[in-house]
């Protein structure tokens, strides 16, 4: 199909994530507040949204704990700038094996497995504008990990995130989960006006060559809106391919660490170069309130104390 180049951009900052990621670079966020600030700086960068996980304040590995999500939220939330929050509801599916001839029982270490509710939880607790939905199960790239997310799991979250008033963010790390997203619309689960993020050469999923690319672009329907991303050295080479293939773009510490050869990125300067190069494009960045007015999202308030 011939290409549409977007000519109206929105940036999404990935703040932080889940991977282990936090001893490799001093600028990945672990506290509360270094996330809410990292996703400050991000917004006054040019970044719309910011896409938020939370981590042990101490160890930096991931955490699912309403308490950190509040502080998150209400920091980012009474800050000066404005901008759209997008929590994370991915996390509490992990499952990690034993060893090929002894896969059972799970290994404790790594494995990480809640109920709908409780996945749900911290976005009933903050309400964010946008949460997200990974939509679909799939091997990932450590070890013998499976991130799951059977269908009735979906259904269940993405009902709840309908009825909360959050938009779910469809993540979609191939065309089978595009294919289920696309019946949770059907099915009335989710809203037609859907949203999607294309999460491009993440192992084991879509390999982000621009052919299967563009087999992504081509499953998402022309009602909804979406955005993509790929990992490391890539990032930036997707912002202009997202750009000219119509959509919106991604970047982050979750997704990349590295703004060069041998130097460190901060979200700020990740954010700072996407920007420049949607503008290079001929392509103009766009805000929070145009963003809410495209996805139809409320501002939401400060958490009530």
């Amino acid at each position: 199909m011939p290409l549409t180049m977007n000519r109206e951009v929105f940036i999404t900052c990935a703040v932080t994530g889940s991977g282990a990621t936090q001893d490799r670079s001093p600028h990945v966020p672990r506290s509360p507040e270094q996330i809410a600030n990292s996703a400050i700086d991000a917004a006054k960068a040019g970044a719309a949204i910011v896409h938020c996980h939370v981590r042990d304040p101490e160890t930096g590995s991931p955490r699912r704990d309403v308490a950190l999500y509040r502080e998150v939220t209400e920091r980012i939330r009474d800050a000066e700038v404005d901008v759209v929050l997008n929590l994370t509801a991915g996390m509490g599916g992990d499952m990690v094996f034993g060893d090929p001839e002894s896969p059972l029982p799970l290994r404790p270490v790594g494995t990480d497995m809640a109920g709908a509710s409780e996945r749900v939880e911290h976005v009933r607790a903050c309400l964010p504008e946008i949460c997200t939905l990974d939509c679909g199960t799939m091997n990932f790239a450590e070890a013998d990990y499976v991130m799951t997310n059977t269908p009735g799991m979906l259904r269940a979250m993405g009902g709840m995130m309908t009825e909360m008033g959050v938009k779910p963010e469809i993540e979609a790390f191939d065309t089978g989960h595009l294919w289920f997203a696309k019946e949770l619309v059907k099915e009335g689960v989710l809203a037609p006006d859907a949203l999607v993020q294309l999460c491009m050469g993440v192992p084991w999923g879509a390999p982000d060559d621009l052919n299967t690319f563009m087999a992504m672009v081509n499953n998402v329907p022309a009602e909804w809106t979406w955005s993509a991303f790929s990992l490391g050295r890539n990032q930036m080479a997707y912002v202009a391919a997202a750009v000219l293939a119509g959509g919106n773009v991604r970047v982050g510490l979750e997704d990349n660490l590295w703004l060069g050869k041998g130097e460190l990125a901060t979200n700020a300067q990740l954010v700072e170069r996407a920007v420049t190069i949607v503008e290079n494009m001929g392509a103009r960045v766009i805000g929070p309130d145009e963003v809410r007015a495209r996805l139809n999202l409320t501002k939401r308030a400060p958490l009530a104390n």
